[in-house]
């Protein structure tokens, strides 16, 4: 299966981005902690070229911490400065404005000695679909500004935020690239919900999912679909998961589409348990 995705919108937001690139100081780069780096959008460093930047691991609360850390630690050792966030909690949000200010130290203390007068930082949010980022922009500033949904292509427009006296968003649609050279990538993004749905064939992707713990977490999936071991065949594994959850169609056939459906849904809302699907030394 080939997965694409790359709306017109899409295209306008990267000629909205590079426009906009003059206007901020630093660059949010928020991305999936779950896949750090195939939610990366490999346009981004192209874009954004030498402009300072913080990466931000959201959705760190169902990403698998230890492995969260590792990327932490990955990211720094690339002279990229990065942070665990939750916004949908509000999880690390003060780090965001102080590591900033440390970032951008040296360039507001070199404004302040030509006598310009202190400012608020400029910061532009920049991320594929449905990684959080309007979800982030409402927690900062402490009310629903930025329109959200847990689905990916609602941010459209570009909009400026204030967060209190310290801090000024640039809002900016999601962009995903033209072309995945990695196919796995696209499994990954749709798995865990950057894709929308509608576009994809789900018995392809939670065949990817299963066999992903299987050889990653065998003891969540084990325990999760009552399993005594994990079949060889993933049809037997469909077959298992069906009758134990009552995914049958009429005659007692297991229902693979609902199965899909099902498993999917289970892992995004992590009733397996925090789940990271790529390390970074892979």
């Amino acid at each position: 299966m080939t997965i694409q995705w790359f709306p017109g919108h899409m295209a306008k937001a990267r000629r909205q981005v590079t426009e906009k690139l003059k206007l901020v100081d630093i660059i949010f780069e928020l991305v999936d902690a779950r896949i750090p780096r195939s939610s990366r959008n490999p346009m981004i460093d192209e874009i954004i070229q030498q402009k300072p930047r913080l990466v931000l691991l959201n959705k760190a609360d169902m990403a698998d911490k230890e492995i969260t850390k590792d990327w932490i630690a990955y990211f720094k050792r690339h002279q990229i400065p990065a942070l665990a966030i939750n916004s949908q909690d509000g999880v690390g949000m003060k780090e965001i404005v102080a590591e900033s200010k440390l970032i951008l130290k040296e360039k507001f203390d070199r404004m302040k000695a030509k006598g310009v007068k202190p400012r608020a930082i400029r910061a532009m949010i920049v991320g594929i679909p449905n990684v959080g980022k309007s979800t982030l922009i409402n927690r900062l500033a402490k009310k629903n500004i930025a329109q959200t949904g847990n689905r990916p292509g609602v941010t459209k427009a570009q909009q400026w935020i204030k967060v209190g006296k310290e801090l000024e968003l640039l809002d900016t649609p999601g962009i995903l690239w033209p072309k995945f050279e990695d196919q796995e990538v696209g499994l990954k993004l749709a798995l865990t919900g950057a894709i929308k749905d509608t576009i994809l064939n789900l018995q392809d992707i939670t065949i990817y999912g299963l066999r992903f713990l299987e050889k990653a977490y065998p003891e969540r999936l084990q325990e999760r679909y009552k399993l005594e071991g994990i079949p060889d065949e993933i049809v037997e594994v469909f077959d298992q998961i069906g009758k134990l959850r009552g995914c049958l169609m009429s005659g007692g056939e297991v229902d693979y589409d609902k199965v899909s459906e099902l498993v999917i849904r289970e892992i995004r809302t992590e009733l397996l348990g925090p789940l990271t699907f790529e390390k970074p030394e892979a």
